[in-house]
């Protein structure tokens, strides 16, 4: 998979993409992450990215230029124009199967917004799937877009050392559950014990108890997702 990544700030990237699965992915090539400075793309001597707003109002808002025929020639290079999102809160929630959906793409290229705002000609133009990771505000989108990256590149045949990590995980299956209870060693801590079950070696026993902890998990922290079950 290759990910394109549009930033104002492409250094705020390396520390993330140099550090444990993704780094390993990464080395194996089985994950391109390429990084782009929307700068490249702005016009003259300035290279002004940004601009205050028409009709007034605080703050600045990226303008059009630099971003909109940054994402065109980046979309001509590789092999094949990627899905291109754009990360903002606007956008569609984030979610598991969002993350599925997404990660059966070969590529992905990503707008980073910052400022007060991105200018709507971006969006008129480019048609980008907006994404949103909740709702809440950040300073920009280059967390956004690692959010994604990182739910996303778990997703890629590979990436994890054992590929049913992904179908334990919480919010994965349907309905999306939260994940079961994990212990290890010591047996014992602190006057709390490992449940009997796990240790007995029946492999269907355990199996049961771990379906029934994602559901009474679920019924008791995100109930919500049970009754979107039975809408």
């Amino acid at each position: 998979m290759r990910i394109d990544v549009l930033t104002l700030f492409p250094e705020m990237f390396p520390g993330y993409l140099g550090q444990s699965l993704l780094k390993r992915a990464i080395d194996a090539g089985l994950v391109d992450i390429e990084l782009h400075n929307i700068r490249d793309w702005a016009r003259g001597k300035h290279q002004q990215v940004d601009d205050r707003p028409f009709g007034g109002g605080p703050g600045m808002v990226l303008r059009p230029e630099p971003v909109v025929e940054g994402v065109e020639e980046v979309q001509q290079q590789g092999d094949r124009a990627g899905h291109l999102i754009l990360l903002t809160p606007q956008g569609r929630r984030l979610s598991q199967a969002v993350v599925e959906e997404l990660a059966s793409h070969p590529r992905l290229v990503m707008i980073c917004g910052r400022y007060e705002g991105i200018d709507q000609r971006v969006i008129d133009i480019l048609r980008p799937d907006e994404i949103s990771i909740g709702d809440f505000i950040l300073n920009g989108g280059e967390v956004a877009a690692m959010v994604v990256i990182d739910a996303v590149v778990r997703m890629v045949p590979g990436v994890l050392g054992d590929e049913d990590s992904n179908r334990q995980d919480s919010f994965s299956g349907e309905p999306p559950l939260l994940e079961f209870a994990q212990y290890t060693r010591p047996r014992e801590y602190r006057g709390l014990s490992v449940p009997e079950v796990l240790l007995s070696g029946n492999h269907p026993e355990i199996a049961r108890w771990r379906e029934q902890q994602k559901i009474d998990r679920t019924r008791d922290r995100r109930a919500d997702l049970l009754d979107e079950r039975s809408n």
